[in-house]
């Protein structure tokens, strides 16, 4: 019971009970003036009607002269055109509506009808409101989600992973949304190594939806990002109805890249956020998830690079102990180097013997030659030296003998050369006719009317059309004929 508002919570029986009631209208005699009533009594007795008669009840209407007093509860009216219904909404009730109230803004409400005592008003007492609409909205959401469900697009197995590294984001928004901000700060806070790409679009409109898909299409054609976040602020169903649209739905699930949803706030969700590979309950969430604080892969690049040393300081320690092992089985170099110096003075000394061995039989070779010559008597070296000079001689003629006949030859062979030479024979005044794939025409049954020739003499060639081809005589064949043109 609310009394310091002169206005009476009938909601539960224990408080209809206690409520002092007067006359009922069941019991109210036929004689209406034979009753006299208190004020107060017949506004209780009108309630306890109106409770009875209505209980609770929907009403919607539009939003006047709306009152937040410093208690927390709100007062306003519900009116049409030609009426108006005061209303009142408790602090607690007011305090789970997720949406600014405001003049104009056409609600519906649930509430009880009741009358405020002190005035004697009729007014509502608001349990719940929401914003005019969205009921029926509600219902073609959960239509769609169902259907959508039936297709399997929101199955986990055909949700893509996220990459690993992520270097480029594309960020699907409105660019003057407050949710781009929060994005790009927490990107440039977390990981200032991700380049960040904005497709700008509409968010929130009768042309979102259609903006939304075209932004979403032109990055999987420019192909420059590795994941798509899909973000924008929080507000009502309707502010939101764009990312329930199903041709954005079916976009998203036939997307080549990795897309984020992060629309609203934590309670608020959309279809869009069903079909996406994942959803983050606020913009800032999905600028988290996208990609990996930089400290951390600082910390990772660290940590690799602990675990490589320690990898390459175990593989030298083993190197250097398959050295040592090896080096147990050579020889010491100073043995191996005193074997070496033994064998080079052998083979020096065996290669000055093998010299001097060679040196004296050259030399006695030598010297038996000088003894035959020197035995040898003048006459004898004076017919070598005039058989040497005879065969000189010989040999001097046969080489010109031969080298005339060589030349008579080749003059003879050019001569016949020259006879055989095409040119000489087109210089007498013949011509030769090839056909455009530089066959010879060689038969005047292969000519046809329009084709193209190559005439050539000794000195110049000419390409022809041939306009109309028949078959004569040949002149070389016919009779000579005389000068009047008769034949002899």
């Amino acid at each position: 019971m609310a009394e310091g508002l002169g206005f009476v919570d009938r909601s539960s029986a224990a408080a209809r009970a206690a409520w002092p009631r007067g006359p009922s209208v069941e019991a109210v005699p036929a004689v209406a003036e034979a009753v006299t009533w208190g004020v107060a009594a017949l506004l209780r007795a009108l309630g306890d009607a109106l409770w009875a008669r209505f209980g609770v009840v929907t009403v919607q209407g539009e939003i006047s002269g709306f009152t937040r007093a410093s208690s927390g509860h709100c007062y306003f009216a519900l009116r049409e055109e030609s009426a108006q219904l005061r209303c009142v909404m408790f602090r607690q009730r007011a305090s789970l509506v997720d949406f600014p109230l405001r003049d104009g803004l056409r609600v519906e409400v649930r509430a009880e009808i009741g009358l405020y005592e002190p005035r004697g008003d009729l007014q509502l007492l608001v349990e719940s409101l929401r914003r005019a609409g969205e009921g029926e909205r509600m219902e073609q959401f959960l239509r769609l989600k169902e259907r959508l469900r039936a297709e399997g697009l929101f199955e986990p197995q055909r949700k893509r992973a996220l990459p690993q590294r992520v270097r480029r984001v594309g960020i699907i928004t409105s660019p003057q949304a407050a949710a781009l901000r929060d994005v790009l700060v927490t990107l440039r806070r977390r990981s200032p190594q991700v380049r960040a790409i904005v497709y700008p679009s509409s968010v929130q409109g009768a042309a979102a939806p259609g903006e939304l898909v075209r932004a979403l299409r032109l990055a999987q054609q420019r192909a420059e990002v590795d994941v798509l976040l899909l973000v924008r602020g929080g507000g009502s169903l309707e502010d939101l109805w764009a990312f329930n649209d199903e041709g954005l739905a079916r976009a998203l699930a036939q997307s080549s890249i990795p897309v984020i949803s992060g629309v609203g706030h934590e309670t608020d969700f959309t279809i869009a956020d069903f079909v996406a590979d994942l959803r983050a309950a606020t913009p800032t969430a999905a600028a988290q998830a996208c990609a990996p604080p930089r400290d951390d892969l600082l910390a990772d690049c660290a940590r690799l690079g602990r675990a490589m040393r320690h990898a390459l300081q175990v593989r030298l320690a083993r190197e250097q102990q398959r050295m040592d092992r090896l080096q147990l089985r050579l020889p010491p170099p100073a043995r191996t180097l005193r074997a070496a110096d033994a064998r080079l003075q052998e083979l020096r000394a065996r290669l000055r013997q093998a010299l001097r061995a060679a040196l004296q039989q050259r030399a006695q070779r030598l010297l038996g030659c000088s003894q035959r010559l020197a035995a040898q008597p003048p006459q004898s070296l004076q017919r070598h030296a005039a058989a040497h000079d005879a065969l000189a001689r010989r040999l001097h003629l046969a080489w010109l003998l031969a080298h005339t006949r060589r030349q008579q030859q080749l003059q003879t062979l050019g001569a016949r050369l020259r006879a055989l030479d095409p040119s000489a024979t087109l210089r007498r005044g013949y011509w030769l006719a090839w056909n455009e794939d530089g066959s010879l025409v060689d038969e005047a049954r292969a000519l046809r009317n329009g084709q193209r020739l190559v005439l050539a003499s000794a000195q110049s060639a000419a390409s022809v059309q041939l306009r109309a081809v028949t078959e004569v005589e040949h002149p070389l064949r016919a009779p000579p004929r005389t000068r009047n043109g008769e034949s002899s």
